[in-house]
């Protein structure tokens, strides 16, 4: 162990890193969604977005964050590394909403922090029993077949609920796509530690090792983009809310990969099972809180609008001209159109 990797100085550094990947990823959605509330969506979507630097500052950012993760494992452990990761959603909140020239609401405040603490916890039992147990070519096709079916049945679902004067629906169809995203990029982290055992451990190798670790980079990188571009459809109802349960899907898939396929389970046996069970419901609460803070967010923002719109009457009866000045009006003072004629003068 080198004095940099351990100890005092390689905690420091861990946190360091962690902190620097948090912003990135920050950064990153907050931008994602600014292209998302620009976005027209319909044909040519895809092609216009490509075509925005903005798009690639943002795939930059994502890319560097996931550098500093990478990084930050180096030189921390992951029960440290995990965790601060959830400060995403702590940091796209303020940067998000100076954005947006507004304020972080109470509201938004104790969602998001329902929603760390929820995190934290469900990611402090999760971890290996074995770290060197990797998905096989079975499993990776298995956990391939399922997470497609999972996602396009998410994806069809934002689908069908699109329509006009169906904006109550965005949110939730924002939520699907989040959960599609976090999916996505749990499976594509599982692929990527096979991929890092089997170059370690397996290469160089025959034909058939080649021709597997092949297939893993190109389902890598599938899931990766298709991650990232869940992530930007998912942002069309907003940032907040999709971005936590981007952060909790990701842990949560992964979990039930290594349950289900690398002999893992939560730590501290049933215990750990009570407090992930605690934890995924105070993270919930969390996401309920978010959705319910967008609005009031939004709401905030336009009301110097609205107040400017209700004092300027929009029409000749809403300003009083066929008719008297109602007494709690605004107290302009109103000319008709025509003045009664003058009373000869007798």
């Amino acid at each position: 162990m080198s004095p940099v990797t351990g100890g005092a100085a390689g905690t420091v550094v861990a946190v360091l890193l962690s902190l620097v990947s948090a912003a990135g990823y920050a950064l990153a959605a907050v931008a994602q969604s600014r292209l998302a509330s620009a976005s027209t969506g319909g044909r040519g979507a895809l092609r216009r977005l490509l075509g925005r630097p903005q798009w690639w500052w943002a795939v930059g950012l994502n890319a560097a964050g996931a550098l500093a993760h990478v990084a930050a494992l180096r030189y921390g452990p992951l029960t440290l590394v995990q965790p601060l990761g959830a400060l995403t959603l702590v940091a796209a909140l303020p940067i998000g909403a100076y954005g947006a020239h507004r304020r972080v609401t109470r509201v938004e405040w104790r969602g998001a922090l329902w929603t760390l603490a929820g995190l934290v916890g469900l990611v402090a039992v999760t971890g290996p029993v074995a770290p060197d147990e990797v998905l096989d070519l079975r499993e990776t096709l298995i956990v391939t077949a399922a997470t497609l079916l999972i996602v396009g049945l998410l994806a069809a679902r934002g689908r069908a609920g699109r329509g006009p004067g169906d904006s109550d629906s965005a949110r939730g169809r924002g939520l699907g796509h989040a959960t599609a995203s976090g999916v996505a990029s749990a499976v594509g982290s599982a692929l990527t530690q096979t991929l890092t055992v089997a170059l370690a451990r397996d290469l160089p190798g025959g034909l058939a090792t080649w021709w597997q670790t092949a297939l893993l980079a190109v389902l890598i990188a599938a899931f990766a983009v298709g991650g990232l571009l869940l992530s930007q459809a998912a942002y069309r109802g907003g940032l907040a809310a999709p971005l936590a349960v981007v952060n909790l899907s990701n842990p949560a898939a992964a979990a039930v990969i290594g349950v289900a396929l690398l002999g893992e389970t939560f730590r501290a046996g049933v215990w750990g099972w009570a407090v992930a069970a605690a934890a995924s419901l105070v993270a919930a609460r969390g996401v309920v809180l978010l959705t319910s803070g967008v609005g009031a967010g939004a709401a905030d923002s336009n009301a110097a609008e609205t107040a400017v719109e209700g004092a300027v009457p929009a029409s000749r009866e809403g300003a009083g001209l066929d008719g008297p000045v109602p007494p709690d009006g605004p107290g302009l003072l109103v000319v008709p159109d025509t003045l009664p004629a003058p009373e000869p003068v007798r």
